[in-house]
């Protein structure tokens, strides 16, 4: 079962940084100085200035089918409740988690996007707390393929 790191909240920045439209090809040189369409601060887009928002780092392979891979820095909103299908931080049992949230004929299952493992159901006495939902993913360099 994959585990979860919690970082913490993320700090504000004044910085911005520019900002390309339409896109930038993947694939054919384009000279990306030429479409500098203005400068954006990554806090107003990711909404990081809200106090609630949080980053955690993920260990092990269950969302890959999400493009959540090991190693990669989830952001986290404490303030949204969870609906189903939504990937959040959890902490079942005492251990912190990272699944998807669903729920089957009223009992909650926390989900992998891997086939590799199997679907938890929530049993009678098992604690859950849900601490946030994934709201977004940063990843630096290449990771995992």
């Amino acid at each position: 079962m994959d585990t979860i790191s919690i970082l913490g909240s993320v700090a504000p920045s004044p910085a911005t940084i520019p900002f390309f439209l339409p896109t930038v090809p993947a694939g054919f040189p384009s000279p990306a100085q030429d479409h500098i369409e203005q400068r954006i601060s990554l806090d107003d887009l990711f909404q990081l200035h809200r106090p609630q928002i949080y980053l955690a780092q993920v260990s092990g392979n269950s969302l890959s089918g999400l493009g959540i891979l090991d190693g990669d820095l989830v952001l986290i909103d404490e303030a949204l409740q969870p609906r189903c299908e939504d990937v959040v931080i959890a902490c079942l049992n005492g251990d912190p988690l990272i699944k998807i949230f669903d729920i089957e004929q009223q009992q909650i299952v926390l989900r992998s996007a891997n086939p590799a493992y199997s679907p938890r159901y929530l049993l009678e006495g098992d604690e859950l707390q849900i601490w946030g939902v994934y709201i977004g993913l940063c990843r630096q360099g290449c990771n995992g393929g």
